[in-house]
């Protein structure tokens, strides 16, 4: 392999050759390093599969709602998107680092949404209407979750102007929550509300059982 050539590049130039030179009923596997990178990217994808998982279900816990849930699990996959860009605008591989900066993004994204979707659906329940509540909700919130955007941004660009041994699995990590959370902020402040509008009319609020058996309580007691 020539110097300064990704293993993913050759292993994919090797395996596009081989397709067109071999015959159909010869198989290919691979060894040494090439099999050590397929494993590695399994596994990555497997940590990738348990954070959402976990992510999401820690949201229906907290938010005792699946529809919650779900509006700030809809913005994670825009912002994945948003930090694989940034690497690709920015000639940085997605190496095991920036994997790892992924997995990591997926928190850091859900916890500009829970900012957004947890004030919303205590608008719900004091009985305002879906879009009354995400509109206040926007902009009572919009500072907070600006000064944390931006806060957690400039906190990375140590990581991207690093130099020395070790830079480029700094750099990478930094690219991600850089490019990630600063494309993604577009995601969080405008698409969030749309999602909320078409998603949270389908749950009652939290509030409505509340005040049912209240009213219950109340009838039994006269």
């Amino acid at each position: 392999m020539q110097p300064g050539v990704a293993l993913q590049t050759a292993i994919d130039d090797l395996m596009t050759l081989a397709t067109k030179v071999l015959p159909s009923d010869v198989s290919i596997i691979t060894r040494g390093e090439a099999a050590a990178l397929d494993e590695a990217t399994r596994d990555t994808l497997m940590s990738y599969g348990f954070a959402l998982l976990v992510v999401f279900l820690v949201l229906v816990a907290q938010f005792e709602s699946v529809t919650s849930a779900v509006v700030i699990m809809t913005i994670v996959p825009f912002g994945l998107a948003a930090a694989i860009f940034a690497l690709f605008m920015t000639g940085t591989s997605l190496n095991i680092y920036s994997q790892v900066g992924l997995v990591m993004l997926i928190g850091l994204i859900a916890k500009n949404g829970i900012l957004l979707v947890e004030f919303a659906d205590q608008l719900l329940d004091e009985g305002l209407s879906v879009r009354e509540a995400i509109t206040e909700a926007a902009h009572t919130r919009l500072r907070p979750i600006a000064m944390t955007l931006v806060s957690t941004i400039v906190g990375a660009l140590p990581l991207i102007l690093a130099s020395g041994t070790g830079s480029e699995a700094r750099e990478a990590v930094g690219w991600v929550v850089f490019g990630g959370l600063g494309l993604a902020a577009i995601f969080t402040l405008y698409l969030t509300p749309v999602v909320y509008l078409g998603i949270a009319r389908l749950a009652k609020p939290r509030g409505t059982a509340k005040k049912r058996l209240e009213s219950e309580l109340a009838s039994l007691n006269s």
